[in-house]
């Protein structure tokens, strides 16, 4: 079983920066593709950005598109969400997911995904 850990949350002032790291348990983490997720309390789930096992590929919701990248390296079993430009409404508990065959598909929060982590708690004041 993979096993993931978030970390890197904490809080910023807006337009400030942050960046989250999601790390695997176990080497096999560099075959699936990865997630980034958000979700603030009384809201549902929201797909942020994903990224395919080889890093060839990413996408990012409109709400992240030109304000956060998504990247990996399988030699650390880690996958990093760097977020710039911060909003209020990025406050949210992040967590990160992984799948062995869903990439594209991640986009619908309703689809099950392999493995979750925790998650890590953003909190972006005005």
């Amino acid at each position: 079983q993979v096993q993931l850990v978030e970390s890197g949350g904490g809080l910023v002032l807006a337009g400030g920066s942050l960046t989250l790291s999601c790390t695997a348990s176990e080497s096999h983490f560099k075959s699936y593709s990865v997630g980034w997720f958000r979700q603030a309390p009384g809201k549902e789930r929201e797909f942020v950005a994903a990224i395919t096992w080889n890093g060839r590929n990413t996408i990012y919701a409109e709400s992240a598109k030109d304000r956060f990248i998504i990247s990996r390296d399988n030699s650390e079993n880690t996958v990093y969400l760097q977020m710039n430009s911060l909003k209020p409404e990025d406050t949210a508990l992040y967590s990160c997911a992984a799948d062995l065959s869903q990439f594209r598909e991640m986009v619908d929060t309703t689809r099950r995904l392999d493995y979750w982590g925790q998650g890590t708690q953003v909190t972006v004041s005005s």
